[in-house]
């Protein structure tokens, strides 16, 4: 990996899937993820997204995967050939191993902020089916139904609390996205026109050391209180530019 001169985030050269992947120059014989399939048997998979910056399409040569749990909902299931995935994601698939005995490509192409290609079997593993030659898959990637987010529903109605309209929560809470890109040495995000930066004592120590409320804990802004047993609403706009990836809350 390499930092760039202005200190962007780092470039990475190869994405690695269960722990093994190539990158441009690497030995020929630099070994790839193998998934060994049964022909005629189904499977379970579960896609991980362990990025910190890029988001990755993810596919498997000539098979379809029903998608059947996102991010630990179950989901009506849906039949995709691809599916996009970002930092901290996860996706439950079930694959059929149903084409003829061989080798096919496993596919994780990261968007520019990675290193995207396939060549020499960069972003890549292998999907082999008992009784298929050990060698690299000579397939190609064709996709025509690709996963599209406004066609995953979930399985159970999750009976989501509040009123079903927006504002009807106890807290309504508008957090505004947005980028400094004249900070130095080189842009930050900011929410609510403020960039967090980590304090030289740590929250829970602040609380310890007499901190009373959100107001009182440093960095001033980056706190919000919310009281116990309520109802919160999260308005978040989308912002003039695409940098692609999910917000992430923490579990109560």
């Amino acid at each position: 990996m390499t930092a760039s001169v202005n200190g962007i985030p780092l470039t990475p050269y190869s994405t690695l899937i269960n722990g093994k992947g190539r990158y441009t120059g690497s030995p020929a014989n630099t070994s790839l993820a193998v998934i060994n399939v049964k022909s005629g048997a189904r499977y379970r998979f579960r896609i991980i997204s362990m990025s910190c910056d890029p988001n990755f399409t993810f596919s498997i040569d000539q098979h379809n995967m029903t998608i059947i749990e996102a991010d630990g909902e179950n989901t009506t299931p849906l039949v995709v050939d691809e599916l996009q995935i970002f930092a901290g994601q996860r996706y439950s698939v079930v694959i059929t191993a149903n084409q003829p005995v061989g080798n096919y490509w496993i596919r994780a192409n990261p968007d520019a902020r990675g290193f995207p290609g396939f060549d020499g079997g960069r972003n890549s593993a292998i999907f082999r089916y008992i009784g298929a030659s050990e060698i690299d898959p000579s397939t190609s990637s064709t996709v025509t139904h690709p996963m599209k987010e406004s066609n995953l529903h979930a399985l159970e109605n999750p009976a989501a609390p509040g009123l079903p309209y927006v504002g009807g929560a106890d807290v309504v809470l508008l957090l505004n996205m947005s980028v400094d890109f004249n900070a130095v040495p080189f842009p930050v995000f900011l929410l609510n026109n403020v960039s967090y930066v980590p304090p030289n004592v740590p929250a829970l120590l602040q609380i310890l050391s007499g901190a009373q409320t959100a107001q009182d804990l440093l960095p001033h802004g980056s706190y919000y209180k919310l009281p116990r047993n309520k109802v919160v609403e999260l308005t978040i706009p989308g912002t003039s530019f695409d940098l692609g990836g999910p917000v992430s809350l923490p579990s109560p």
